[in-house]
């Protein structure tokens, strides 16, 4: 990649472990806290370890990282030579990781674009790889940051929960949508919407929802290019199945990845998410 131009992100956007390598990108991680111990994001130790915690029904949070945290990945990232860093985050309605970032840049000893993608997982993670395919054949500052917006725009995010009450309870969502969820055993369709995570659908039983998925990932994707991520939480077989027809149904697929999500977006959903990226190329 270009060695002018910087890539830092967030762990929330789960990227392939090869694609953060392949792009130099730099990762700077949330936190879990399950009861007094904080676990970095993104760790096997953190995901099994949140399992247990929520299966135990012990008090699990999260947080966010410190100014002083992208500070350093700021330095690093001039210290190795870039003139310019593109650093994209999960949607600031729901964390305030952008907010440290903006802090962080105003002091960095290169210019900092920060940009909040609106979204999480690899929503996020595909505007991520946007910048950096731009950084990769020398593209600008500018160029870089359109090229993930214009991506991040482009992209949609639907998924499925067992329950609202995670949700409900980390504040992303309010007590009167979580009510939806437990009225007459309707399970929403949920969709990031502006940043913000809304009630798409309401459908009956958990096979109509995950039908849906598949119909609304279908209707977005349309003839193609796209590119799709079904992303999960204790739910592989699930996961497994539903991308497995999306791969058999969708003409213009490009890249198709199938991935558990970490333990601060599974923190907030619990187990039994199914949610599907789709963004087209």
């Amino acid at each position: 990649m270009s060695r002018s131009l910087a890539i830092v992100t967030d762990s929330t956007a789960y990227l392939p472990r090869a694609a953060i390598e392949s792009h130099a990108i730099t990762v700077v991680p949330l936190t879990v806290v399950l009861g007094r111990e904080a676990l970095e994001d993104g760790t096997e130790e953190a995901g099994r370890r949140l399992e247990q915690a929520l299966r135990q029904r012990q008090p699990v949070t999260t947080s966010r990282p410190g100014p002083s945290m992208f500070a350093a990945a700021y330095r690093a990232a001039a210290d190795a030579g870039a003139t310019g860093i593109v650093s994209l985050h999960l949607s600031s309605e729901i964390s305030g990781t952008y907010d440290a970032a903006v802090v962080a840049a105003r002091e960095a000893p290169v210019p900092v674009r920060v940009v909040d993608s609106g979204m999480v997982a690899m929503a996020l993670g595909f505007a991520v790889l946007a910048a950096a395919e731009v950084a990769a054949v020398g593209g600008t500052l500018d160029e870089a940051v359109a090229g993930a917006v214009k991506r991040a725009e482009a992209t949609r995010a639907y998924f499925y929960v067992d329950t609202l009450e995670h949700l409900r309870r980390g504040g992303r969502i309010g007590a009167a949508q979580a009510l939806l969820g437990s009225a007459l055993s309707v399970k929403p369709l949920l969709e990031l919407t502006e940043g913000r995570i809304e009630v798409r659908e309401k459908v009956r039983t958990a096979s109509r929802a995950i039908a849906r998925l598949e119909e609304l990932a279908a209707d977005h994707a349309a003839a193609g290019p796209v590119d799709v991520a079904v992303h999960h939480v204790a739910a592989a077989e699930r996961a497994g199945q539903l991308a497995e027809r999306l791969g058999r149904r969708l003409p213009g697929l490009a890249e198709l990845h199938v991935s558990e999500v970490g333990a601060v977006l599974g923190a907030h959903t619990g187990p039994g998410l199914l949610g599907v990226v789709v963004s087209p190329r």
